[in-house]
């Protein structure tokens, strides 16, 4: 398997600040991001399906107060962590990208095979 890693799994704290990264679409690099939530890495580009603007409201925070929701710094539309589902807001159900990201080792790694893992999870 093709991979790089990203940050390490304990730098990820369950509904905390994310880290940022990048992945190639279209041979264009592009902003992306990982988030703990119920145990589990989620990556996703970094782009608002409403419009094309970061998410992170202070660079890697990603999560509304509640820890529950991704929330939109512009829009305030909430994507849930898991599925990037719009939940609420002006992207009603649309969607966050996935990113393949993957946990192994102590490190949470972009699983680059067949395309830098975007579009998939």
């Amino acid at each position: 398997m093709n991979s790089r890693r990203i940050c390490p799994s304990a730098g990820l704290v369950e509904g905390g600040d994310g880290f940022r990264f990048t992945v190639t679409e279209n041979g264009t690099e592009v902003p992306a991001f990982v988030v703990r939530f119920k145990g589990r890495a989620h990556g996703w580009l970094n782009r608002c399906s409403h419009m094309p603007v970061e998410l992170d409201w202070q660079p890697a925070r990603f999560f509304d107060t509640s820890g529950l929701y991704l929330i939109c710094a512009t829009h305030g539309a909430l994507y849930a962590p898991d599925t990037g589902r719009c939940v609420a807001g002006r992207c009603m159900h649309a969607g966050l990208v996935p990113v393949a990201v993957v946990e192994r080792d102590g490190w949470i790694e972009l699983n680059e095979e067949g395309g830098q893992g975007v579009g998939r999870q």
